[in-house]
């Protein structure tokens, strides 16, 4: 291959580059999509490491705003399904948040996050039309399929959790931190039992064994996964800020100290009255203070009304 070959492949190479990290971007939420909850309010993003995307990845699921809850509730009406009816009705005043950490900060890395956007959104249509809400089920397929599919020297850690207008927290984590809440009233966060703290492998790591399918799923030398379960927390006082973040924060830090969680703490104590947009850009500006940052870096902020 000669010098001019070789420079056409380079421009095809980054122009190939530069068309993946368009279609990725597209995926990211946008402000219009963050949750709007009665006396909620919420606001996000992912800082990557590299570019304009990278491993780490939010998904907003707005119920009221993502899909038409009424005509399924008619539909649901009219088969004779009340239970599905109720559920969607519950929705109208819930919204999930799912926020995802692909191994690796790299561009390419989005699209195992772009991957799980697609599947996670498709799957929530089906489990709407099939119980109302989304379940457990959903993410025992999930994991199946990343399981077959991603390999195992790429591991992807993902919280889902929904948050209802009466401020109970339910939540699915796979490998992922666990959230913080900020407590207004103590100025401080708030330790949480660990009972409340269920997690679960990293998505794809282990096959579920509450998978229908396991028969025929490779198997692991480790075993299968136990059957997910939810955590949920009544958690939240008038003021109270809830965190959702990837390890890029909670592991963030310059030299032997840490960023998480005093310094953060710190920082919460002074924003603590400001709007969800506001604590959350305080943050991002105060981290990059304290250090560069090594890794992507994603927080999502909830913050119930005063």
């Amino acid at each position: 291959m000669n010098d001019s070959e070789d420079a056409d492949l380079l421009v095809q190479l980054s122009a190939e580059l530069n068309n993946f990290q368009e279609i990725a971007k597209y995926i990211l939420p946008l402000p219009g999509e963050v949750p709007r909850l009665e006396g909620m309010d919420v606001w996000g993003g992912t800082r990557p490491l590299n570019g304009s995307v990278g491993g780490d990845h939010l998904i907003y699921v707005d119920f009221k705003q993502r899909f038409d809850l009424a005509a399924r509730m008619a539909r649901a009406s009219d088969a004779g399904r009340p239970e599905i009816v109720e559920n969607l009705r519950r929705c109208q005043r819930t919204a999930g948040i799912a926020v995802i950490d692909v191994a690796g900060h790299r561009v390419t890395d989005a699209l195992l996050a772009a991957m799980l956007h697609q599947a996670l959104l498709l799957g929530a249509l089906y489990e709407l039309d099939m119980s109302g809400r989304i379940t457990k089920r959903l993410f025992e397929n999930l994991n199946t399929r990343f399981y077959q599919s991603s390999g195992t020297h790429k591991f992807v850690s993902m919280i889902y959790g929904e948050i209802s207008e009466d401020a109970r927290f339910r939540f699915l984590s796979a490998g992922h931190p666990f959230p913080a809440v900020f407590s207004r009233r103590h100025d401080r966060f708030m330790e949480i039992s660990e009972h409340l703290c269920v997690s679960f492998p990293p998505l794809g790591m282990l096959p579920s064994l509450d998978a229908i399918d396991r028969k025929t799923t490779a198997q692991s030398v480790l075993g299968f996964k136990d059957r997910y379960a939810i955590n949920e927390w009544w958690l939240m006082g008038a003021g109270d800020i809830l965190l959702l973040h990837t390890d890029g924060l909670s592991e963030h830090r310059r030299e032997n100290e840490s960023y998480f969680p005093d310094r953060l703490e710190r920082k919460l104590r002074e924003v603590k009255d400001g709007s969800a947009r506001e604590i959350y850009e305080a943050i991002q500006q105060d981290l990059v203070a304290f250090a560069t940052p090594a890794d992507d870096i994603s927080l999502v902020v909830v913050k119930l009304a005063s």
